[in-house]
């Protein structure tokens, strides 16, 4: 048997390891905290910067719809149509961006290419941003064209747009139909993938009502490329403002949940502290006890 002088030396060293690990079990916590509570102050002034981007962005989408749908008035006042042909080849751009952090805004558009692939006879696909072109590379590698980098650092205006056209029909192929898909702002939380519909020359020639417009045989190659870059600027710009908002919100829920992460780990940490300091406070009394009975 122990005597009872050993007891309270013994019932100290059974607390100690228990005590030791309560404390590292708090220092975990602790770091975690601080690690949560830096990746909110992050996500916040991420969807404050996203929140201020937005206003600009969406001044600028107002402004590039004007320019397409002057275009589309054009061609829709001329009838025009896709234009017929044996061999049928069409053309799909794509535009997307090069940054992340937006949810899954470039994933909705790559998941129509898919679906197109599956379901349509084969095209051809011009990418406009690093993030599609990443997607679409493990499937539709053999089909892409063009791609274009540095999209989605500031505003898109009609001169990218313009200089993006001038490379698309300098491509050898003579496409019969040429489509631009990109994301179509609803409001400020919803967008969808949506085409816009790009004549080629040959279909403008071959508009029933074209020459009410007076337009010369030899400027038609012009005005093709001049309603590709509006509908290419109005695509961008919409899509950019779809980006901003789509990045405010994945921002927003980001800080939301942070905050929840930490108002939970915040009361863990309280109740492993009160553990430690109650643990404690049974040693002292239990030793006080010890010491009274020797």
């Amino acid at each position: 048997m122990l005597s009872r002088a050993a007891r309270p030396a013994l019932r100290a060293a059974v607390a100690a390891p228990r005590t030791a690990a309560t404390y590292a079990t708090l220092r975990e916590i602790e770091t975690r905290l601080k690690s949560i509570r830096n990746i909110e102050k992050i996500t916040n002034t991420m969807k404050v910067v996203a929140s201020t981007k937005l206003t600009r962005a969406t001044r600028s989408m107002n402004d590039s719809r004007k320019y397409g749908e002057a275009s589309n008035e054009v061609f829709k006042s001329a009838e025009t149509t896709a234009a017929e042909a044996e061999e049928k080849k069409s053309l799909v751009i794509v535009c997307s961006s090069d940054k992340g952090l937006c949810g899954g805004i470039h994933s909705g558009l790559s998941r129509t290419i898919r679906r197109m692939t599956a379901e349509e006879p084969p095209f051809d696909l011009v990418i406009i941003g690093e993030k599609c072109k990443a997607q679409l590379s493990r499937t539709n590698a053999k089909g892409i064209q063009l791609n274009f980098a540095g999209i989605g650092k500031d505003i898109p205006t009609f001169a990218d747009a313009q200089a993006i056209a001038d490379q698309i029909v300098l491509l050898p192929t003579e496409y019969t139909d040429v489509k631009i898909l990109y994301n179509k702002f609803i409001n400020a939380t919803s967008y969808e993938p949506t085409f816009i519909e790009a004549f080629s020359e040959e279909a403008i020639s071959q508009s029933p009502n074209i020459s009410a417009f007076e337009v010369e045989d030899e400027a038609l190659a012009n005005l093709r490329e001049y309603s590709l870059a509006n509908s290419l600027y109005w695509a961008l710009a919409e899509g950019h403002a779809c980006e901003q908002s789509a990045r405010r919100n994945a921002m927003e829920n980001a800080s939301k949940n942070a905050g929840e992460m930490i108002g939970k780990y915040q009361i863990l940490y309280n109740r492993t502290r009160q553990a430690v300091i109650t643990g404690e406070l049974v040693e002292i009394i239990t030793g006080a006890i010890a010491s009274e009975e020797m």
